[in-house]
């Protein structure tokens, strides 16, 4: 019997005639609707025609998360007084519950897009709904752009609504070919918001972490919030971490149930959640609860203002979650689950002066996430760059270029990026394509229960206490006993029967080992007869958890090198102190990330192997090469067997190519400098009188400086580079004679060396003084004060004024000056009158501009 008497109370209501105009006139429509007003049960009830106002149609709604897809299956099932499954119904991954008769089914967004790659017309279906596209999860930005391809090339009848209560509106009705946007009124209840924040500062989120203060703050603002506002209280937290500890910290209060909602929480929570209660709650949610959930009883909102979103090292392959500042959307989503019932209170735990810079919307999934399902995807529907699909944001194309190279890595695409029949086998597991692989490759080794076991235990989160050893938590869920550990066994169910025919032969994933994820399934395949792969007991379980893992990530197979473990990528890799990993010889590392500000990989689960499954494992990244470069000062060659970056077996290479040792030496001559040449005293002048010439003069005159002459090396140091071995060889090439190529002989101006920048300058007393070009910006001339005597202008070399050192008898400066005859007329007197006496041998004239030079003594000269 259908509850009209809740209907009437959404106020969507109103909205239904604007809304079906909009899609019978033009087929897409963006329905905007505050949270509580029915959009995601009444809108779907009135377009399937169950509510006897309308034409009958099948209509699929797409919710982004698993728990709303069942609440809003549950909510429109009451509304119509059946039970789930007979007009309504819901498909989740692992669960479904829909009757032959059922008009509305509600679905999550990775459920659709599996029935669009099996069913791209979506035969029988006349509406889909895309329920809180604000969100923009991957999966709902991607089924979105492929029911409008569907839409415009094989469906036109097809009608799609894209709905949220805070969304870009206008963005969606552009994707959608300039769709109507029809906006519901909101419900009659006002939310109060009052301004909550710390007392003191708390350090910003920093990675996974919280500081400890925030959460005993919002703690706190729950307690005051059960003072001072009646009704149940909701409190959104980033993350399930922080919800054990807020719940831990209410513990003691009296007269209130505290539930923990998020998406490892088990059913019976989740239904308890939702359903009226007798007693007062406290609610403790993750971003699960912002939408699509009427939670009955709350009239109270703690908001902590925090969200977990995606990052990727794409360098190094691996990713995480990060907490962020909640954006504006998400924090109105929340507020609004305070009025759906009745006049509510928000808390919001930040000052209200930092709310108008928090960003508007949460960021793109697109734009931050691993890229390589949504590759496979697009790859599978015949778009693999995604370039002709309808997306609000472009993939960034670093991120779909590393999901390529897994993509191929793993067999899933070809040097096209088209799917290949594995990679669509693939695309239907409804795992990610790594695990997919692991999946593949590790059920004709290990069996295919063995191979779901640990991939479902990779696909599933588990929770913290199952520990880091994937091993020992692979038996944790076996044992049962918890919520986790029931849907890990649906999970593995669903899997093993998913894998199909695994076991039997096929062709081998290709890919050449380039990428990230590498190895086909017939190097796994291989491992088949070894001992302690196929084994039941811990050992054999050790060895499962640790093919499986290392199949789908080899690039984190890890060994033990010094204090901290090196992948088989290149990073180095942690283990927390006390982990059963730790000193393992080699790792199979399934879960990592690298913490904000660490250079290290943080080891999350893994499994101990030993080399023989590492090299089956990451087999195509296993290769011999000769190496020859510079290292430790001196060329090195050797003949190594690598695993990735991590070798495994070196030995002395005896005769190496002599291309790759001149490029070893080249090296090293860019790393240390021309230092390892043999200068000689000519061939450092020499080398200071080019500079000279290159800074007055420019070209042709050869620049000299460092990295100049290495960016020429090779140029100027053959042939004696092409003979040369190894460093002594190096230190035995004359620096001066090579250096001497670089003179610009062909323009003749080489001749003309001695003549710019003499070595030596003759002076007027007929010796010839050596001139120091130590300093290109001006030579010194460093000469005895009585051998300039009758000169009245210094000396210019290449357009520059000598700066001249005068000197006294004994060799000591006495003067210096680029202007002599400024020197006679004003310095010299002085000069005079100080040294006369000291060298009263030598003569001082009084005229020395008009003086005779010498480099003797006045008694010598009488003479």
């Amino acid at each position: 019997m259908i509850r009209y008497d809740a209907l009437d109370l959404l106020p969507v209501r109103g909205a239904l005639p604007a809304l079906r105009d909009a899609l019978d006139g033009h087929g897409t429509a963006v329905l905007v609707a505050p949270p509580g007003t029915g959009k995601t049960t009444l809108v779907p009830l009135a377009l399937a025609g169950l509510l006897g106002d309308g034409p009958e149609r099948r209509v699929v709604v797409a919710e982004p998360r698993r728990i709303a897809a069942r609440a809003a299956a549950r909510r429109m099932a009451w509304l119509l007084g059946e039970q789930v499954g007979r007009s309504v119904g819901f498909t989740v991954r692992g669960e479904r519950v829909v009757g032959r008769r059922a008009r509305v089914e509600v679905v999550t967004t990775g459920v659709l897009l599996q029935r669009l790659q099996r069913d791209p017309e979506l035969a029988g279906v006349d509406v889909v709904v895309l329920d809180e596209c604000h969100e923009r999860h991957l999966d709902a930005d991607t089924a979105a752009a492929f029911l409008w391809d569907v839409r415009e090339t094989l469906r036109p009848g097809l009608r799609l609504l894209a709905a949220s209560a805070t969304t870009d509106a206008q963005g969606w009705a552009g994707l959608l070919g300039g769709a109507p946007v029809v906006e519901a009124a909101g419900a009659a209840h006002p939310v109060e918001v009052v301004w909550a924040p710390p007392a003191r500062p708390v350090r910003p989120p920093h990675g996974m972490r919280v500081d400890p203060a925030l959460t005993a703050h919002v703690a706190s603002v729950v307690r005051r919030a059960l003072a001072e506002r009646d009704g149940d209280v909701l409190c959104f937290l980033p993350g399930v971490g922080e919800i054990a500890r807020v719940a831990g910290q209410l513990g003691d209060t009296r007269g209130v149930e505290v539930l923990q909602v998020h998406g490892r929480a088990p059913a019976a929570v989740q239904d308890a959640v939702l359903s009226p209660a007798a007693h007062r709650r406290v609610v403790l949610a993750t971003a699960v609860a912002e939408s699509s959930l009427t939670v009955p009883g709350v009239r109270v909102v703690v908001d902590s203002g925090l969200a977990r979103e995606p990052r990727v090292d794409h360098a190094r392959g691996l990713s995480a979650l990060t907490t962020v500042r909640a954006s504006q959307a998400a924090g109105r989503q929340r507020a609004g689950r305070a009025g759906r019932e009745a006049p509510g209170t928000v808390y919001r735990c930040w000052p209200e002066a930092e709310d108008g810079r928090l960003p508007r919307f949460p960021a793109p999934e697109i734009k931050v996430a691993d890229l390589t399902a949504f590759a496979l995807q697009a790859a599978c529907w015949g778009d693999p760059d995604a370039s002709g699909l309808a997306l609000l944001d472009p993939p960034p194309a670093g991120a779909m270029a590393a999901a390529r190279e897994v993509l191929a890595a793993v067999g899933a695409v070809d040097a096209a990026g088209r799917a290949t029949d594995r990679g669509a086998r693939l695309a239907r597991l409804g795992v990610h394509p790594r695990l997919g692989r692991a999946l593949l490759d590790a059920a004709p080794v290990v069996g295919a229960e063995r191979a779901a076991e640990v991939v479902a235990l990779l696909g599933e989160e588990a929770p913290r206490e199952y520990g880091d050893d994937l091993a020992a938590a692979l038996r944790r869920a076996r044992r049962g006993g918890d919520a986790y550990a029931r849907r890990w066994a649906a999970e593995v169910r669903r899997l093993r029967s998913s894998a199909g025919d695994a076991a039997e032969p096929e062709g081998p994933a290709t890919g050449g080992g380039t990428g990230t994820a590498t190895g086909g399934a017939g190097g796994a395949r291989a491992a088949g007869a070894r001992p302690g792969v196929t084994g039941g007991g811990p050992a054999g379980d050790e060895a499962v958890a640790g093919l499986v893992a290392g199949l789908a990530f080899p690039e984190r197979i890890a060994r033990l090198d010094g204090g901290s473990y090196l992948m088989v990528s290149g990073t180095r890799a942690e283990i927390a102190e006390g982990s059963p990993l730790r000193g393992a010889p080699w790792l199979a590392v399934a879960v990592a990330d690298r913490p904000l500000g660490r250079g290290h990989a943080r080891v999350q689960l893994g499994a101990v192997v030993d080399e023989d499954v590492a090299r089956r494992a990451a087999g195509a990244l296993l290769g011999t090469r000769d190496e020859v470069r510079w290292g430790d000062g001196d060329v090195v060659a050797r003949r190594v067997e690598r695993l990735g970056a991590v070798e495994l077996d070196a030995r002395p290479l005896s005769d190496p190519e002599p291309g790759r040792v001149r490029g070893a030496l080249l090296d090293g001559l860019r790393r240390e400098g021309p230092g390892l040449l043999r200068w000689s005293p000519d061939a450092g002048v020499l080398r200071q009188r080019l500079a000279f010439l290159h800074l007055h003069l420019g070209r042709p005159w050869p620049d000299v400086g460092d990295d100049a002459l290495l960016a020429r090396a090779e140029e100027w140091l053959e042939p004696e580079l092409g003979r040369a071995r190894r460093r002594a060889d190096l230190g035995r090439i004359d620096a001066g004679q090579a250096l001497a190529r670089l003179l610009p002989w062909a323009s003749g101006e080489a001749a003309r060396l001695d003549e710019l920048a003499p070595e030596r300058l003759a002076v007027p007393s007929g010796s010839r003084i050596r001139v120091d070009y130590a300093h290109p910006e001006q030579p010194v001339l460093a000469v005895k004060l009585q051998e300039m005597f009758g000169l009245d202008a210094s000396p210019v070399l290449a357009g520059v004024p000598v700066l001249v050192h005068l000197l006294s008898p004994a060799g000591r400066p006495a003067a210096v000056t680029a202007d002599l005859a400024s020197f006679w007329r004003d310095g010299y007197r002085a000069v005079r009158a100080e040294l006369r006496g000291r060298y009263p041998k030598h003569p001082w004239p009084e005229d020395p501009a008009g003086a005779e030079p010498t480099r003797h003594t006045s008694a010598r000269l009488r003479r």
